[in-house]
């Protein structure tokens, strides 16, 4: 007996029976590993944990006894630590040293599912984008003491960058780390604002200013939160994404040892940067998958509801509106596709530098995409679309996800000019390789 057919646009190409040049034999087995995770633990909840805008404590700790956290890490993988804590694969599908971007991209796009951002983003901020420094600019004392907890799930960290008057504009942060006369502890002072899943964590990867103003002066350090002495946390409403646990967090004379900071003095706006192209790229994906899920509802409604004696889909408007979306998103996707394959080839270093600009073009247009294909659901939807019950309840949560699309890892106008100057940096250097040494007589 043949299958369903599938709604179009409901999938991504190479999931719809379409050939596809990027995946190999072993990400379509994780592909299939995966989905059989997520469909049983997460995806079929994830609804009523946004009504109840919360996702369950125990969620966390189903996602970390089967190691379904450390998907989310940059790749490769950290395959020495991985190994050393008894984490030899990832539910049975791929050996940890065979992981690549491909690998992180499909359990991004897997997790995103439902639709909302909020749920799975409540379980791995911390692990994306919080512990990545530790691993890659962290001392070997300073991996020791935190990594094990971390990367086996006992312990949650999240990732502290933005302040009430410094978002995007990461220069300007105020929050000060200043040392003790003995030289053991800095005191921390200041406030983290907008922080995704803060309410939870033990520990914050949060940017402090350690010297004087502007970039240099920025240092990160590993800040300890629950129930630690002269820290505050509180949660705030945002519109969407509901669940993810967004945080407030206030700092008042906070002893930290000097032996959790990251890396060198100084050198947090870097860290800061290099760790901003893994979370942009990550949400592209997910936001991708966002309005992929918005587009496919709208199309499998506009097939059954009728208008004027006939269904929408019979409507010519309706079908400009979805054509028009449906060329963004498979435009978007594609795209994705392109990049995360090039991430498979070019080395950390490399990629930073020829693909830090476009990850920022990535992400913008990610957001775009999701902001007219939920726009198109929510009108085609009409007033089920603007009712947060019903037919239209899914549409209607996803439109309301989109400024969490276009605002966090960096606001869209601050990354469109980010992603030129890098564009233009990166031509000029090359340009001034090509140029003859002077004195030079060679022809």
């Amino acid at each position: 007996m043949s299958k369903k057919p599938l709604i179009p646009f409901s999938e991504p190409p190479y999931l719809a029976g379409l050939p596809s040049p990027y995946y190999s034999s072993s990400h379509l087995k994780w592909q299939k590993a995966c989905r059989a995770f997520l469909d049983e633990n997460f995806n079929q909840y994830v609804l009523d944990w946004e009504r109840e805008e919360k996702v369950p404590p125990e969620v966390f700790k189903k996602f970390a006894a089967a190691n379904m956290l450390i998907p989310t890490l940059p790749a490769p993988l950290p395959v020495e630590w991985l190994k050393r804590l008894g984490v030899h694969d990832i539910l049975g599908a791929v050996k940890v040293e065979d992981w690549d971007y491909l690998h992180t991209a499909i359990y991004t796009d897997e997790i995103s599912r439902s639709g909302f951002s909020g749920a799975s983003a409540s379980l791995t901020t911390g692990m994306s984008y919080g512990v990545p420094p530790i691993i890659k600019f962290g001392s070997k004392d300073l991996q020791e003491r935190f990594l094990p907890d971390l990367l086996l799930g006992k312990k949650r960290i999240c990732i502290a960058i933005t302040e009430p008057d410094a978002g995007s504009d990461v220069a300007n942060i105020q929050t000060t780390a200043a040392k003790t006369d003995d030289g053991k502890y800095y005191i921390v002072n200041g406030a983290k604002k907008w922080i995704t899943n803060g309410i939870w964590s033990s520990y914050a990867t949060m940017a402090v200013r350690t010297s004087g103003p502007g970039p240099a002066g920025l240092s990160l350090l590993i800040v300890p939160l629950l129930d630690h002495p002269g820290v505050s946390m509180r949660p705030l409403k945002c519109s969407g994404q509901i669940s993810s646990g967004t945080t407030y967090i206030e700092l008042d004379d906070v002893r930290v040892p000097v032996s959790n900071l990251i890396g060198q003095e100084g050198m947090g706006m870097k860290y800061i940067m290099t760790n901003f192209n893994h979370e942009r790229l990550i949400i592209a994906v997910g936001v991708t998958r966002g309005a992929r899920v918005a587009l496919a509802a709208a199309f499998e409604y506009c097939l059954k509801r009728e208008a004027f004696g006939k269904t929408l889909m019979e409507q010519p408007v309706v079908r400009h509106r979805l054509a028009k979306c449906g060329a963004m998103l498979e435009s978007q996707w594609a795209w994705i596709e392109q990049f995360v394959y090039q991430m498979t080839k070019l080395s950390k270093a490399d990629a930073d530098v020829e693909l830090g600009g476009l990850t920022a073009l990535a992400k913008v247009q990610a957001g775009i995409v999701l902001d007219e294909c939920a726009r198109c659901a929510v009108l085609l939807f009409g007033g089920n679309g603007y009712t947060k019950t019903g037919q239209g309840e899914i549409v209607e949560r996803i439109y309301r996800d989109v400024p969490g699309a276009r605002i966090p890892g960096g606001s869209e106008d601050v990354l469109l000019d980010l992603s030129i100057r890098q564009l233009v940096k990166n031509y000029k250097y090359k340009t001034k390789m090509l140029e003859r040494p002077r004195g030079s007589s060679r022809l």
